[in-house]
């Protein structure tokens, strides 16, 4: 009977009343669910399936060719029977040892009933697994209600407070991401892995302070991560933010009474000087521009001096993979 919400959809905050299994589209643009990828996330040791089409229209998204689906002209995997998606799951789960799934998109929400579906039958089949939502939080609250009944564990991004830069970042009103957050800080606070903002200088910097208080008047102990942007999409030629930026907006997120606040990734200027310490030990080659090129490529664990990928004995298993870019941040302290 999952099928039959999606006739009269208002899974998320839109509440666009269409037909999704006769074809109409609302906001989000989705007929019935459409999987992108499905993929070993290794940030969170779990099975990952991202969805395609979202309730936003972020002007910065970097996944605007799954978010903005179908518009985008690109084609992915489509709709994928519950039974056989909870198949599939399974193997990948007892192939890899692995004991967690993880609801990502685009919005992931938008999908809801499916989504319980797929992780009944899972569980039905092989017992109690994880499941983790990474949610924009526009969802109804009735959808919100059901997320946090099915979920182990949820990332909340807030993108602004401010209702103006909302809707000019998003497309979409504050008002009911504020009402989620702070409906699920009250009833599945067991359940929040982190809340998140992207910082984008010149648009949301000022909006740390005010996200952080509001959290704060509710549960200072919540995890609150700010994440800087990489230009992308509409704001491709937007510049990012410093490291600076980053520690000074941290701050001021604690000083809001926050106790558990940290940062990752930020848009460096100028060549940072740890990579130019390292370039200056490599005596493998003599122009200056490989050293520098070599030195990131030592701390992403490539073993070669002179590279020839061709005859590499590793070049079916390259070490020099980074499944998280921005983990260099701690080698670059």
């Amino acid at each position: 009977m999952w099928i039959n919400e999606f006739k009269n959809c208002k899974l998320c905050s839109w509440e666009c009343g269409v037909n999704r299994v006769n074809g109409e589209i609302g906001v989000c643009r989705i007929g019935l669910p459409e999987i992108a990828t499905i993929n070993i996330s290794i940030a969170t040791n779990s099975i990952t399936v991202t969805f395609l089409g979202c309730c936003f229209r972020c002007i910065y998204c970097n996944a605007y060719r799954i978010s903005q689906y179908p518009s985008v002209g690109w084609f992915y995997r489509g709709y994928i029977e519950p039974e056989k998606l909870a198949n599939e799951l399974i193997n990948f789960m007892k192939l890899k040892n692995i004991n967690a799934i993880s609801f990502t998109g685009g919005e992931p929400t938008i999908n809801m009933p499916y989504i319980e579906e797929v992780v009944n039958i899972v569980r039905e089949k092989i017992g109690n697994v994880k499941v983790g939502f990474a949610t924009n939080g526009f969802s109804s609250i009735n959808t919100m209600k059901k997320m946090i009944d099915l979920s182990s564990f949820i990332s909340f991004e807030v993108k602004a407070f401010d209702d103006e830069i909302h809707r000019a970042i998003t497309g979409a009103p504050i008002k009911p991401v504020i009402r989620n957050i702070e409906y699920l800080i009250r009833n599945g606070r067991d359940k929040i892995r982190v809340i998140r903002t992207v910082v984008i200088p010149g648009i949301n910097d000022n909006e740390i302070e005010k996200i952080a208080e509001f959290i704060a008047s509710i549960d200072e102990s919540i995890p609150y991560r700010i994440i800087g942007y990489r230009p992308n999409f509409i704001l491709y030629y937007h510049p990012g933010p410093s490291r600076k930026l980053m520690e000074e907006l941290t701050e001021k997120a604690k000083k809001k009474g926050l106790k558990n606040v940290d940062w990752s990734a930020y848009y460096p200027i100028e060549i940072h000087e740890k990579i130019l310490e390292i370039s200056r030990k490599i005596n493998w080659c003599e122009k200056e521009e490989a050293k520098i090129a070599y030195a990131y490529l030592s701390l992403a664990g490539c073993i070669k001096k002179i590279r020839n990928c061709g005859s590499c004995e590793l070049k079916n298993s390259c070490p020099a993979m980074l499944w998280r870019p921005w983990a260099l941040q701690e080698f670059l302290k």
